[in-house]
Formats: structure tokens, C-alpha cells, sequence
């Protein structure tokens, strides 16, 4: 990954993170069947992950069978990952919501998307122990390190 991160786990590592993860908070989830966020969301629950699906103009609905909520704030915990599916002007918001909430959630990652950077938050992340992951999809580092 390109930009000024350091410190990125290695393949093996982020194996080790993806096998042990068990919950994931997929931020900017869409009920939009074609839309990208509703596709890894749908491989993850395929690969026996439990995914909370978080939209603010989605509340009330439900995604892949699971109930949309507002916010981060609002997930019982604990959560593996922050998955992230926002527009980089705007990630950064979801990132400081993960950053406050990462305690309370047990969270270990936050994910930005491919096509999402923001290498401001993802520091900010990474100086709070986070593991901080950006333009790449989880999906993809998913099936790729850990096979069926």
C-alpha cells in the first residue's frame, strides 16, 4: 500500500487477524443488492462472519437478514473489524467513531475500502493501537488468505 502508514501487518499477520475475526461493522452498508458493500457483506456472512450492517438512512431496515443500525455507538460489541464503505472526503468520520469506540467494541481493525483513503485518520487509528487498513478490499484479503 502506497502513502506514508508504516508498521502494516504482514500477510501472515493479517491472516491471523481475518481467522480470529468473528464480527464485523460494515459502515456504509447499502440494501442495494449491487452495491459493493452489500457484496462483501454477503461473502463475509458466506465465510460464517457475523456482519452489522451501520447506515444512518437505513435504520429500521434490515440487510442480509441483519437489523441496520445508525451508528457504531449503537453495536452491543464486541466487533472485530470496522469495515468502512464511505467516500474518502468522509471516512475519516467513521474512523474517529471507531477510534472512540474501540474499547467498548473490542475492536481491532478499521478497514477502509478500496478506493477509500485517508491517511490522516488511518494514523490516527494506527497511534491507537488499531490495525489500520486503507484502499483495499476485505473481501478480497479475505479469500485470499484464508482459503476454503
Amino acid at each position: 500500500m502506497d502513502g506514508p502508514l508504516t508498521g502494516l501487518p504482514s500477510d501472515a499477520a493479517l491472516g491471523a487477524l481475518l481467522a480470529a475475526a468473528r464480527r464485523v461493522a460494515v459502515i456504509g452498508a447499502s440494501p442495494n443488492p449491487s452495491r459493493p458493500s452489500h457484496e462483501v457483506m454477503a461473502f463475509l456472512q458466506s465465510r460464517g462472519l457475523r456482519c452489522f450492517p451501520i447506515n444512518p438512512k437505513a435504520v429500521g431496515m434490515h440487510i442480509l437478514g441483519e437489523a441496520v443500525a445508525g451508528r457504531l455507538a449503537e453495536l452491543p460489541g464486541p466487533v472485530d473489524i470496522a469495515d468502512v464503505f464511505r467516500n474518502s472526503d468522509v471516512a475519516g468520520a467513521a474512523v474517529d467513531e471507531a477510534i472512540a469506540e474501540a474499547k467498548r467494541l473490542s475492536l481491532r481493525c478499521i478497514w477502509l475500502q478500496l478506493g477509500v483513503r485517508d491517511d490522516e485518520a488511518m494514523m490516527r487509528a494506527a497511534r491507537t493501537g488499531l490495525i489500520a487498513m486503507q484502499d483495499r478490499c476485505l473481501a478480497i484479503d479475505y479469500a485470499r488468505l484464508i482459503p476454503l
